[in-house]
C-alpha cells in the first residue's frame, strides 16, 4: 500500500507561443464569462480586461492571479498564465516522494487504510494510481498481470475488456458515469494526456445491454447514488464512490491529487465487507 512516487506531469497544455491575452480570453470564453462580469469579479474594468486581452496592457502579477482565481483556472495553468505574462511561476510542483511531502503521504495512507475493507485509492490528474488499500486489491483478483504493471491506471483498469469490465454488472451505466467525469475534467484542465486516455477507454467494446438487466435475482434496492455493481467471489457487491480533493492547494502536485473511496451501497455488501474485516 506504499505511496508510489509521482511521475513528472505533462507540461501545461497552453498553446506554445500564445501570449497572456489570448490565453486569458480562451479561459474566459470557456467559462462563459463576459469581460464585464470578469472585471466586476476581479475589481477591475471591462476596458482594462479588453486591453489586457488585446495586448495593449500588461497585467500585474497580482491581477493575473486574481483573474485566474475568478475563472477557476487549475493551478498548473495559473503558472502558464504567469509565464505568458512575463512572471515566474507562483506554484511549485513538488514530487510526491520528496521528503517535504512525508506528512501528506502518511496522512493519505492512513486515510485509505482506515477505509478497509472498503476499497480506497489515490490517483493523479490522469487517473494513475499512486496508492491503494487492500479493499482495492480484493477487487483486482484475476486481473492479468500486464494490466497491473505500473503505471496502474484506474480508468484503463476499470473499463478494459480484460480488466474489471467483464465483472461489472451495470457496465454501460458505470462507463457512462466515468466518461462523463473525464469529460468534465478535460473541460476544466484542457489536458491532452487526459483526452488521449478518454479516447482510448471510450473505444473499448461495450455490451449491448448490462448483465444487471438480465439479473432476475437482484431485487429492487433504493440506491441513493449510482452504484458500481461488481462480481466478486460468486457474489455481486454494490459500491458508491466518493472523490475528495484538497482545499486551496498551493502546490501543483497536491492540486492534482484525488482520493476515491467506495462505500457499500446496500446492506448485503456492507455485511459481506464486515465479515471480511472481522
Amino acid at each position: 500500500m506504499s505511496m508510489l512516487p509521482s511521475r513528472p506531469a505533462a507540461a501545461s497544455s497552453a498553446p506554445a507561443g500564445k501570449g497572456f491575452g489570448p490565453l486569458l480570453r480562451g479561459w474566459r470564453e470557456q467559462r462563459r464569462v463576459s469581460q464585464l462580469e470578469l472585471a466586476l469579479r476581479a475589481g477591475s474594468s471591462a476596458r482594462h480586461i479588453s486591453f489586457v486581452e488585446t495586448g495593449r496592457s500588461r497585467p500585474s502579477e497580482e491581477m493575473v492571479l486574481r483573474l485566474a482565481e475568478h475563472l477557476d483556472v487549475p493551478v498548473r495553468e495559473r503558472n502558464a498564465l504567469l509565464l505568458a505574462a512575463g512572471y515566474a511561476p507562483h506554484y511549485p510542483e513538488t514530487p510526491l516522494d520528496d521528503p517535504s511531502m512525508e506528512a501528506l503521504r502518511e496522512g493519505m495512507e492512513r486515510l485509505i487504510q482506515g477505509y478497509e475493507p472498503c476499497p480506497a485509492l489515490v490517483v493523479d490528474a490522469t487517473y494513475d494510481v499512486l496508492a491503494a488499500n487492500r479493499g482495492v486489491a480484493m477487487l483486482l483478483d484475476g486481473v492479468p498481470d500486464r494490466l497491473l504493471a505500473p503505471p496502474l491506471n484506474a480508468m484503463r483498469l476499470t473499463l478494459h475488456p480484460e480488466g474489471l469490465a467483464p465483472r461489472i454488472r451495470n457496465l454501460r451505466a458505470w462507463r457512462d458515469h466515468l466518461l462523463a467525469q473525464m469529460d468534465r475534467q478535460i473541460a476544466l484542465r484542457r489536458s491532452e494526456p487526459l483526452r488521449a486516455l478518454y479516447e482510448e477507454v471510450a473505444a473499448y467494446p461495450v455490451p449491448d445491454r448490462d448483465a444487471a438487466e438480465d439479473d432476475e435475482s437482484a431485487g429492487p434496492v433504493p440506491y441513493f447514488a449510482l452504484p458500481m455493481r461488481i462480481e466478486h467471489d460468486g457474489r455481486v457487491l454494490s459500491f458508491v464512490s466518493s472523490i475528495s480533493t484538497f482545499n486551496t492547494p498551493m502546490d501543483v502536485t497536491v492540486a492534482e491529487l484525488a482520493i476515491e473511496t467506495f462505500l457499500p451501497a446496500d446492506p448485503a455488501t456492507a455485511k459481506y465487507l464486515h465479515a471480511l474485516h472481522s
